[in-house]
């Protein structure tokens, strides 16, 4: 018997998430990633690295839930919002039983994180207005434990409808969690959906660092629920989860100065974002841009294939979608700083 064969079956048989880094690519402007331009100075204090860290350091959880207007005992804090989602599945899924629900297209770690723990994938796509499908959810709850809904949604942009969420909600208490997938709230933080917290105890949002924070490196990410979930979540995470200098990093970045560069970095990236989707709008070979809630514009060109060789000639990688449903000649676009989106204007400039 092969080493491979000794791997559990649905090992064997998966296709890895194809993160942008392992996807690569050769060019000097990175836009693939809806990762941030910078990252902004940070000191670190090494006399405990000897020592291993907390699991939920109270600087970073009192500092997340004050920011996030919850409080300390509805936070949890991880190695991404990625680990928040396989935390979440590990659970409450039992492997070979249960199964989670999620709405294509969108984030893809949530059915690699349910398959790499034995637990099936039920999807129930978006409707043609990209919004959750709340019938045909409801509809399915009794055969789910999680359902994952995505707002702003990676990589359409589009917001969860409140109405429809309150009405899931409602429907799936006692029956299944839903969580609410919350990396890019910051860029439209008036559509979060943390105040719904206190009301639905079947309520889970996912937070992150990696994007408005522009901390993508340090792996840092929140997990806002009910005492219960997280107390639960707490059975199952790594006795330390958070490293040292990513616990000092984060509470940097969650520290009143760090507050104002992450909102000045959001204005930014706002104002970029509009002046590069006004311009895609009027451009021959565009079919559509997509909702612009996130760090990022996702945008149907005519062909998709064309455009995205073009701007792979002139160095700038981005993240093409043409082979996810509903999204043929669909490419992403991260906001990058003011030289990358230029740079991106003048290949769309050049053959018009």
């Amino acid at each position: 018997m092969s080493l491979t064969q000794l791997a559990r079956a649905r090992v064997q048989q998966l296709t890895p998430y194809q993160s942008a880094r392992r996807i690569g690519g050769q060019g000097h402007v990175w836009l693939n990633a809806n990762e941030a331009a910078d990252s902004g100075q940070f000191n670190l204090d090494c006399g405990r690295l000897n020592r291993y860290p907390e699991c939920q350091p109270p600087a970073v959880i009192n500092a997340y839930a004050a920011y996030a207007g919850v409080a300390p005992e509805r936070v949890l804090v991880s190695r991404g919002g990625d680990e928040g989602i396989e935390l979440l599945i590990r659970t409450f899924c039992e492997p070979g039983e249960d199964r989670i629900l999620i709405c294509p297209p969108t984030y893809g770690m949530y059915a690699i994180s349910a398959e790499t723990n034995g637990v099936d994938v039920v999807e129930v796509p978006l409707t043609d207005a990209r919004q959750p499908d709340f019938d045909g959810i409801i509809a399915r709850l009794d055969k789910v434990k999680l359902v994952f809904l995505c707002s702003p949604n990676n990589p359409t942009g589009d917001l969860v409808d409140q109405a429809g969420l309150v009405r899931l909600l409602n429907a799936a208490r006692g029956r299944a969690l839903v969580v609410v997938d919350e990396a890019y709230i910051e860029f439209c933080p008036e559509h979060s959906q943390a105040e719904l917290l206190n009301d639905y105890d079947g309520l889970v949002i996912i937070r992150t660092l990696s994007k408005a924070f522009g901390l993508a490196g340090i792996r840092c990410g929140f997990t806002l629920a009910s005492p219960e979930v997280i107390g639960l979540l707490l059975k199952v995470i790594a006795p330390y989860p958070v490293p040292d200098p990513v616990a000092q990093i984060a509470a940097q970045a969650l520290s009143e100065q760090g507050l104002v560069l992450m909102r000045g970095r959001v204005d930014e990236i706002n104002r970029l974002k509009a002046g590069l989707a006004g311009k895609l709008e009027r451009h021959d070979q565009v079919k559509q841009v997509f909702a612009p809630n996130g760090n990022y514009l996702l945008v149907r060109f005519a062909p998709g294939s064309e455009m995205f060789a073009r701007m792979s000639r002139a160095g700038i990688i981005l993240r093409d979608f043409a082979s996810k449903p509903g999204l043929a000649d669909c490419i992403r676009i991260t906001i990058g700083n003011r030289a990358e989106m230029d740079a991106v204007l003048n290949v769309l400039q050049k053959e018009q």
